[in-house]
């Protein structure tokens, strides 16, 4: 048994290459030997959002605060709020992040494939941001 203890592991900034805005992430768990699943709480500033991304084994996401918006490749943008869960498919483009005036926290699970866990692509623009 492993106890993580919290406030172990500092805030890390969103890195300006996967997203747009202010993005605060708390790594919650990692990958163990004998896993393959992450999870993190990650929260976005009112107009923040991931870059364009897959995953090849999909994403889950728990909504745990505020008001965000999900799209995935070709779909609209949706709204999510506090106790959706959102499933991604394996390699389904798509990205999430707050609303454009509520800030909006998820607790995101991914699994590694191949020792790859994400692929970024590109950011999403302010246009298809702004496309509600």
């Amino acid at each position: 048994m492993q106890i993580f203890k919290n406030g172990v592991t500092p805030s890390m900034k969103g890195p300006a290459d996967w997203f747009t805005g202010d993005v605060r992430i708390d790594f919650l768990f990692q990958k163990q030997e004998a896993t393959r699943a992450a999870g993190a709480l990650v929260t976005f500033e009112p107009g923040a959002r991931t870059a364009w991304h897959t995953h090849p084994a999909g994403q889950t996401l728990i909504v745990e605060s505020g008001l965000g918006w999900v799209q995935r490749e070709g779909g609209p943008i949706e709204e999510i709020r506090p106790g959706d869960v959102v499933y991604f498919e394996p390699n389904e483009k798509h990205w999430h992040g707050a609303s454009d005036k509520k800030a909006m926290s998820h607790i995101a699970i991914q699994e590694e494939v191949d020792g790859s866990a994400v692929t970024w692509l590109e950011k999403v623009s302010d246009e298809q941001y702004a496309a509600q």
